[in-house]
């Protein structure tokens, strides 16, 4: 019995197939396409982030400390004592003050996404009868319409 062999240039093409150089340019294109949509959108990502962070902050942590704050003296801070009584006691009503309410690294005050002091103040120009509690937002100008507040 004899087996015949196939000649090598026989066998069929799809045993032989492999990438073009085409495709694999191809595929490199859509690939840095996908790149550049991803780094071209970061700052939209990480801008939402930044916002998001900073709304938490202004209407939900500080919301706990301020009214701790409020039932051991009476009223919320002034303007003029600011956050900081948070974290010291006040020179009137000392005696009262059961701080520090606020727990942060360094016993400082936190600061908003974009490393500027919150604004603080009471009684509040938007929340009349409550205190404002607010970050500048990016552009770190107060009272403008990137600022994230409480109200």
């Amino acid at each position: 019995m004899s087996m015949s062999r196939r000649p090598p240039s026989s066998f069929p093409r799809r045993a032989r197939a492999a990438f073009t150089l085409l495709e694999i340019l191809v595929v490199l294109a859509i690939i840095g396409l996908l790149v550049g949509l991803v780094v071209s959108n970061t700052d939209k990502i990480f801008g939402q982030s930044q916002e998001a962070v900073a709304r938490i902050f202004v209407r939900d942590s500080m919301k706990t400390p301020l009214t701790r704050y409020r039932i051991d003296l009476g009223d919320y801070p002034s303007t003029a004592e600011g956050l900081a009584v948070l974290l010291a006691a006040p020179q009137n009503g000392a005696d009262r003050w059961r701080g520090p309410y606020l727990d942060t690294p360094g016993n400082k005050l936190p600061v908003d996404p974009w490393g500027s002091p919150y604004e603080y103040r009471y009684p509040g120009t938007k929340n009349t009868g409550s205190y404002d509690l607010f970050s500048r937002g990016p552009d770190k100008t107060p009272d403008t319409a990137d600022d994230i507040g409480n109200w």
